[in-house]
């Protein structure tokens, strides 16, 4: 068996790789198949998991728009189909939308006689194939002009708009190495993306997991205090049983030995808005300790990104 520590990493690299990129990046955790990642892979892997309705997966990236109308009502018709998850603010001369590729999915997919909405759909169809391409009406997207105009805003744009804005509109992720307890936490939070290692699907019986279990370092006892000594063998026995059952059973039936101190990969991805949602409840000293391990640096990274944001839970 192998133990290691807790441990975060802001994905900040990802944002400057293209969606399909970022999304096939996050899309393999789940299948810990990031050795299957090549120059051509992402297509492929993005069309697969949009025919098989794994939706979790196109919410790793997400898209700001700027958008402009001739006629300001069809803003009503927009804000009485808008999906869950989607950030929308009125500027002086436009709405800022932002959403997931699902969520932009959804929106047509359940509106598509909303002009605003076809309008939007057709522009990103046109910009983003890829993740748009299956939603064309046969017949093909109408060329009348309805009067509303998108505009895709880069995330240097995003990252000038004022704090309030930027908060609802600026999106980061977070890859975490724990245990499944503070996982188990971690997806109560809503609005929130998760992409997280399968126990279902990984086998860790397999050279790639070095043919063993991975435990997380449990924070409660000291290594060499008899407290560790016990949960040392509670885990070596526990491995021992698991993986005699792979021999006989899939991997989904051996999984129901494992306990919380099993070692996870979970992506977290949403906004600033959320994230300070997130280490307001996770930071404080009522939270679980194995949170607090790995929130509270984390909360530290954030506040040096965006002072203006995180600042109040750090003073």
């Amino acid at each position: 068996m192998r133990v290691v520590p807790a441990s975060f990493e802001i994905l900040t690299d990802l944002d400057q790789q293209s969606m399909a990129t970022r999304i096939e990046a996050c899309g393999r955790i789940c299948y810990k198949s990031e050795d299957k990642i090549t120059e051509q892979s992402a297509g492929p892997f993005i069309t697969n998991i949009l025919k098989r309705k794994h939706n979790s997966v196109a919410e790793m990236a997400v898209l700001t728009l700027k958008v402009t109308l001739d006629d300001p009502e069809k803003v009503s018709e927009l804000y009485s189909c808008i999906p869950k998850y989607f950030s929308v603010d009125q500027l002086d001369d436009a709405l800022l939308l932002t959403g997931s590729v699902r969520a932009f999915r959804e929106l047509y997919i359940f509106n598509p006689q909303v002009d605003l909405v076809q309008a939007i759909t057709v522009y990103l169809s046109g910009r983003h194939p890829l993740f748009f391409k299956d939603l064309v009406p046969e017949q093909g997207w109408p060329q009348a002009d309805n009067g509303v105009r998108a505009e895709k805003i880069s995330l240097e744009q995003v990252e000038k708009l004022e704090p309030k804005l930027l908060a609802r509109h600026r999106h980061l992720a977070v890859k975490f190495i724990t245990n499944r307890a503070v996982t188990h936490e971690i997806v109560r939070h809503r609005p929130c993306a998760y992409l997280q290692e399968s126990q279902r699907y990984c086998r860790y019986d397999k050279e790639q997991f070095g043919n063993e279990v991975t435990f997380i370092k449990p924070m409660f006892f000291a290594e060499g205090s008899p407290e560790y000594a016990l949960w040392e063998k509670a885990m070596a026995d526990t491995e021992s049983i698991y993986l005699d059952l792979l021999k006989t059973s899939s991997p989904q039936a051996a999984r129901t030995v494992l306990p919380n101190s099993c070692k996870t990969e979970i992506v977290v991805y949403t906004s600033l808005d959320q994230w300070h949602h997130i280490f307001k409840l996770r930071t404080p000293g009522a939270a679980e300790p194995s949170m607090r391990e790995v929130m509270i640096p984390l909360l530290a990274e954030f506040n040096t990104m965006y002072p203006a944001i995180f600042s109040d839970l750090t003073e």
